[in-house]
């Protein structure tokens, strides 16, 4: 953030949270896709045509809450109450001390921390409290359901208030990690300088509703983009190495 409109020179790393600070192996993306079908039911939908609307949402704008917000009149907060606020989290992830001593191990002489995700700040805060990480992130940039046109990722107007939010005006300066190769792509093409594509190859997740098995695109190293590809957040060591004091 600025200080007496002074830019603090440090460049931001970017975590996105879900599907991303801890495995999809947790099967967190199977709950909440189902907890999101659920919705679209609710709305009068039958199964199939939840389904297909669901995945329709989530693939035309990223996420599915976008779709239901400029097309069916639904409350927002409902939504999050319903779906992201009854996921047993508690149960399904649980701190870990190498992904605590990865945070503790970043440079913040060089570099800031920031999450950014998809999620409300109550789901956000939760994730990284039960993970033990809170006092590791210095700024959190999330989805605000409480206004009436909120942004998400890919778009690009996300990413531009993210920046705004940090008070970092170079995308250059930027390193970001996301599990979504589509919001790793879009943050690349607006010339944000260090991305990363978290893919845990040979694990399944849930987008949109539909079941994708992690493998058949993935794979380490760098892809056409010029985006490096990790399965194992230890490698950020090795990807970003100027950053790590140790």
């Amino acid at each position: 953030m600025s200080v007496n409109g002074i830019e603090d020179p440090r460049p931001v790393v970017w975590f996105d949270i879900d599907n991303t600070l801890y495995s999809a192996s947790t099967k967190i993306s199977q709950a909440m896709g189902q907890r999101i079908h659920a919705y679209f039911v609710s709305l009068g939908l039958d199964e199939d045509d939840a389904s297909e609307l669901h995945h329709k949402y989530y693939t035309q704008y990223g996420l599915a809450l976008r779709g239901l917000t400029r097309h069916h009149e639904i409350d927002p907060m409902d939504f999050d109450q319903k779906c992201d606020g009854t996921l047993p989290l508690e149960d399904l992830i649980q701190p870990s001390s190498s992904l605590r001593k990865l945070f503790q191990d970043i440079d913040r002489d060089k570099v800031r921390v920031w999450a950014l995700t998809n999620a409300y700040k109550n789901h956000a805060s939760r994730v990284l409290k039960i993970l033990g990480l809170t006092d590791q992130i210095d700024g959190l940039v999330y989805c605000d359901y409480e206004e009436p046109n909120f942004t998400c990722k890919p778009e690009p107007e996300y990413y531009h208030n993210a920046m705004k939010r940090a008070g970092i005006s170079d995308p250059s300066k930027c390193y970001f990690i996301d599990d979504s190769r589509l919001n790793v792509v879009s943050a690349k093409r607006l010339g944000w300088g260090r991305c990363v594509h978290f893919y845990e190859t040979g694990l399944e997740t849930v987008e949109g509703g539909k079941v994708k098995r992690l493998g058949l695109e993935g794979q380490q190293g760098t892809d056409e983009e010029g985006i490096e590809v990790i399965s194992n957040l230890e490698q950020l060591r090795v990807i970003w190495t100027d950053i790590f004091t140790t």
